[in-house]
């Protein structure tokens, strides 16, 4: 409770009009005022972070009594809310987005903070706009699935996903191409590949008809994440791969051919396995701790590679710290009994730190161990 509070006191003294983190994401100077990358679309925000924030403070509101950990991130999102419930999930916030048109649907990746308009009309469900989508989601399960606008804006924009990103290769392999200005790019990055996880956790509670749907669909893109590993020298699979000009599943430009020790590929096997128990996720996960043991490993722990497709070491010397915080967690639980961190109490968090599930029947969740 004193650290909650601490927390409180240094991560909430701002005035009311000053620029708030959820608008301009980089804090810069003494005086706390915010701005945004120039890169990003002339200053926009971006949908992977503005996203990714309710989770974590309903959390600390939870634990520590307080809503203002809820109501800020929320506030910050519409200026009007001035109320909270513990099983609300930013409900104003989604407010502002649904009031926007959305192309086809989707949702640009980048917002100016100025207008409320749409900056440059770039969709990806890799980076810059992952970990929406992966909250929607999750903010649905995580309320012991009384959310219903977040399950209803998660489906609607998977069924947008499918119909305008989602392609088949000429050999069958599923993949999630990126839309640049209603142009597709027909290129998915290794962080697009946690996706295959997401629909497979979403598969339950799809609209009638679709649980088996989503499953399959989950299952194509982690073999279509598969191959990307399988491709390459070492096993391991490029940060960018793409379907275009006879290739497939394979990195064809040079800044697109590293490997620093990302957890999304086996995140979706560690899903896949945990709602099928189909043997070759496991089969899969071994054969990338065997690649990360021969290619990785260094004296002073692991290091990511500059170009996969070499005969030879590569090294980068970089141990990324999600590589503790993820890879290496999803690969344990691929191997651990379901009942250890069972995904029905559980949330994972985009870092893959744990969250608890709401209990609407109020049964305490205790970590197995």
């Amino acid at each position: 409770m004193v650290l909650c509070e601490h927390f409180r006191k240094e991560a909430f003294v701002m005035s009311d009009d000053e620029i708030t983190y959820a608008q301009h994401h980089r804090a810069l100077g003494i005086h706390g005022i915010g701005r945004n990358w120039p890169w990003a679309s002339g200053g926009s925000s971006i949908l992977a972070e503005f996203g990714t924030l309710h989770l974590e403070f309903m959390h600390l509101s939870q634990l520590s009594g307080d809503p203002i950990f809820a109501e800020k991130p929320r506030t910050l999102r519409h200026p009007s809310h001035t109320s909270y419930t513990h099983t609300s999930s930013g409900n104003e916030y989604r407010t502002v987005l649904n009031k926007l048109v959305k192309p086809q649907g989707l949702y640009p990746n980048y917002l100016n903070p100025s207008s409320g308009q749409w900056g440059q009309y770039h969709v990806s469900v890799g980076g810059l706009g992952d970990s929406f989508y992966e909250y929607l989601l999750k903010a649905w399960l995580m309320s012991d699935k009384t959310d219903l606008e977040a399950k209803q804006m998660y489906f609607d924009a998977v069924q947008a996903i499918e119909t305008h990103l989602i392609r088949k290769s000429s050999r069958g392999l599923t993949y999630i191409a990126e839309w640049k200005g209603g142009l597709l790019e027909h290129k998915m990055g290794h962080l697009t590949c946690f996706a295959g996880g997401m629909f497979a956790l979403g598969a339950d509670d799809a609209p009638e008809g679709l649980t088996q749907h989503y499953l399959q669909l989950g299952a194509e893109i982690a073999r279509t994440c598969h191959e990307s590993y399988n491709r390459t020298f070492v096993k391991l699979g490029p940060e960018a791969f793409r379907f275009d000009g006879g290739v497939e599943a394979i990195a064809t430009r040079q800044n697109e051919k590293y490997y620093i020790l990302r957890p999304e590929v086996v995140e979706t096997y560690m899903y896949m396995w945990r709602l099928t128990h189909d043997p070759k996720y496991r089969k899969w996960a071994w054969e990338a701790v065997e690649a990360l043991e021969n290619h990785c490993r260094v004296n002073g722990g692991y290091s990511g590679l500059r170009d996969v497709y070499l005969n030879h070491d590569s090294y980068d010397d970089v141990q990324q710290s999600f590589f503790l915080a993820e890879t290496l967690k999803y690969l344990y639980l691929i191997f651990s009994d379901d009942d250890l961190l069972p995904l029905e109490h559980w949330i994972f968090n985009t870092e893959a730190h744990l969250l608890p599930k709401l209990c609407t029947n109020e049964k305490e969740v205790e970590v197995n161990g």
